[in-house]
């Protein structure tokens, strides 16, 4: 059987697009839409990566946003990065209970999109 063997693009819409591009490169490092096919892309690192879509009533028990769906970005060191995001204004939510797979954050986009950090064990 054939498979994909990873995600090449997450694509969603936005109230402004390049605002909302420059704080993911500024706050998360991730570069900004390229203007050229030849021009460089952000690369994830390879890991795990879990594709879990939730009933629509699920609530608030699911690392979602109002715009129903949710993004989970591992990192190496969680406190660092919410210290960094922290440092610049952005309201950063650790859960203190380490998991078997490691500890978790929650923060949402400007725009109110719901985003996880993870660092796994």
């Amino acid at each position: 059987m054939e498979k994909v063997d990873g995600i090449g693009g997450f694509f969603f819409t936005a109230q402004d697009p390049a605002a909302l591009g420059r704080w993911y490169a500024e706050h998360l490092g991730i570069a900004e839409v390229p203007t050229a096919y030849d021009a460089e892309v952000w690369t994830q690192s390879a890991g795990e990566t879990v594709f879990a879509p939730f009933p629509a009533d699920a609530g608030d028990e699911t690392p979602v946003g109002p715009s129903g769906w949710g993004i989970n970005f591992r990192v190496t060191d969680l406190e660092a990065m919410a210290a960094q995001l922290r440092g610049a204004g952005i309201e950063v939510e650790v859960d203190p209970t380490e998991y078997p797979n490691g500890w978790f954050a929650q923060l949402s986009d400007p725009e109110g999109n719901a985003i996880q950090l993870w660092q796994p064990t």
